[in-house]
């Protein structure tokens, strides 16, 4: 009796928060709507359903940078925009464009701060040296939790530190999340929900494919040299070195067997 005693409130707050939330959005998202934070819901709208990826994108201008940038060019477009994020582009020699990273405002803040990566030529690293030299530690471009970081008004750059470059590769991401423009609204939202996402860059829709990636190739047997193993759809093959002759793949019940067989194989018990 005692028991059912203390059930009592507990049954009547849920049930209060369950009819609460029946009718009004709960504190908490009422809290971060107030405060402009883009809290998504659980569930995207139901007209998600029938727009693309591109539909989101609007008309608005994708405001990006060169791999290479000029300084003024990267404060001019701190300046005019809020964005913290921007996609950095290359172009070939036959003109096409290609997206090659992502670059944060608050890691291009750092490098006009710090000034060390300013070049007076427009070529990349590369193309000059060979290589990038490291000149930052990783914590320079961690903001501490109680400071809300460098502005661009904290920047003070003379008219000649603006005519340097500022080769981006070292420091952009190289593998930003893409979805295809064509892509369904209501994936791109699981996307944000899930991963939880600040940017997604949208492309158009490749026209040629590299390969297919199955949850099975990556699975890897512990204790294997992954330096010879050769990850097929459902198996693992050992390349053989002839230091005479070609490498050949070693086909036998022991070297190529599926990977989930080899794993359950070491589970069981040794009789």
């Amino acid at each position: 009796m005692t028991c059912q005693l203390f059930h009592i409130p507990l049954s009547l707050s849920l049930a209060g928060q369950a009819v609460g939330d029946a009718f009004n959005e709960g504190l908490y998202e009422e809290q971060a709507r107030l405060r402009g934070i883009p809290l998504l819901e659980s569930k995207p709208k139901y007209q998600m359903r029938t727009m693309t990826s591109k539909d989101a994108c609007g008309n608005q201008k994708v405001v990006s940078l060169s791999r290479v940038a000029k300084v003024a060019d990267i404060v001019s477009i701190l300046r005019s925009s809020k964005h913290n994020g921007f996609p950095v582009i290359d172009h070939k020699r036959n003109g096409e464009t290609l997206v090659v990273g992502l670059m944060l405002r608050s890691h291009l803040l750092v490098l006009l701060q710090s000034k060390v990566d300013f070049q007076h030529s427009p070529l990349p690293f590369d193309s000059m040296s060979g290589s990038a030299p490291i000149s930052h530690n990783f914590t320079e471009f961690v903001k501490p939790v109680s400071s809300k970081g460098i502005s661009i008004e904290d920047i003070h750059l003379s008219s000649d530190d603006s005519e340097m470059y500022i080769d981006l590769a070292p420091f952009l991401n190289p593998s930003p999340y893409v979805v295809p423009e064509d892509m369904s609204l209501t994936k791109v939202y699981s996307l944000f929900r899930q991963l939880g996402l600040r940017h997604l860059l949208v492309v158009p829709r490749p026209s040629r494919i590299v390969g297919l990636i199955t949850r099975k190739d990556l699975l890897i047997e512990d204790g294997e040299d992954t330096a010879n193993v050769e990850l097929q759809s459902t198996s693992v093959r050992f390349r053989r070195h002839d230091p005479n002759g070609p490498s050949t793949s070693v086909r036998s019940l022991d070297v190529e067997r599926p990977l989930l067989n080899g794993l359950l194989a070491q589970d069981r018990p040794s009789s």
